[in-house]
């Protein structure tokens, strides 16, 4: 019969699963899972931005400053000084003397009278300066083992020497990078002129704009990878206090490209919203990061 003919002999019967290869099937399901949980995390192991505490955003620290003047009347190009002088003794410093000082730091009013202006040594009042002195503060716990990538939120940056060759480097790596060109710049007289008769190159203020971008993606690592540090040191207000003013700066001249800071525009918003009505500007592409479903795509710089 039909039946008689397709079953199977008795000793060639189908043996049933064996607990343990059951065993085998599960903890390889339970290996794949794991890979692909950490196939969502970022390269340098940390979880994605969507699921990261931003502690710099939180209110008890947002709050500090180391003053509570309006940087937006500091950042505005006083009467009868030239524009790339003010860009330059902002920016950097130049060899040879000071240049019109930068008005981060703030002398005692006289009675009833505005904040003056602090008159300090040359080149102690620029962001090149205080950026670099800032990540100072920091500098031994961003490590090649800490910081494997240059990483800020969910985009890495790479450096790109004289020659436009795109270099992969740690955080101190090309955080070294952009203080030495920087210093290399600032020294150089065909770029920061000091002499009696000197003009500035036609390219100066792009390349001021270079320097800033540069500057922005150090003090956007600080807050992103060393905030926790910043904090126990006491000097997140510094922090935000520098902040504040880099960005009014810079938005003042257009400094700096909005797709580049997108990045950073909930802790921009926060901080400068009673500084000047700095709003964000970013379009989500480039290095944005604030849409949502792009949170967890590492992107590239």
């Amino acid at each position: 019969m039909l039946g008689d003919h397709c079953s199977l002999p008795e000793d060639q019967a189908l043996p049933s699963q064996s607990p343990q290869t059951g065993l085998c099937c599960k903890m390889v399901l339970q290996a794949v899972s794991k890979m692909l949980r950490k196939s969502k995390a970022k390269p340098n192991g940390k979880k994605p931005a969507a699921e990261e505490r931003k502690a710099y955003l939180e209110p008890e620290h947002t709050k500090a400053r180391i003053t509570d003047f309006q940087f937006k009347e500091l950042v505005v190009l006083p009467r009868e000084i030239d524009l790339n002088e003010w860009l330059a003794s902002n920016s950097a410093q130049g060899p040879g003397g000071p240049l019109p000082c930068c008005p981060l730091l703030l002398e005692a009013p006289p009675e009833g009278g505005p904040p003056q202006l602090c008159s300090a040594a040359p080149g102690s009042t620029t962001f090149f300066h205080h950026i670099n002195l800032q990540y100072s503060t920091v500098s031994e716990f961003c490590t090649g083992e800490t910081c494997q990538t240059m990483a800020v939120c969910n985009t890495q940056y790479y450096w790109y020497d004289e020659r436009g060759k795109k270099v992969k480097c740690t955080a101190p790596q090309y955080v070294d990078f952009v203080m030495s060109s920087v210093q290399k710049l600032v020294t150089d007289e065909d770029v920061f002129p000091t002499k009696y008769g000197r003009e500035f190159p036609s390219s100066f203020e792009s390349l001021v704009r270079k320097i800033c971008r540069h500057l922005f993606h150090v003090l956007a690592h600080i807050y992103w990878a060393h905030f926790k540090e910043t904090l126990a040191l006491e000097l997140h207000g510094h922090l935000n206090t520098l902040y504040v003013h880099f960005i009014l700066f810079a938005r003042e001249f257009n400094l700096l490209d909005p797709k580049e800071t997108a990045i950073m525009d909930d802790l921009t918003e926060v901080l400068c919203s009673g500084a000047g009505g700095v709003h964000s500007g970013g379009s989500g592409d480039g290095a944005s990061s604030g849409g949502p479903g792009a949170q967890n795509h590492v992107k590239e710089r």
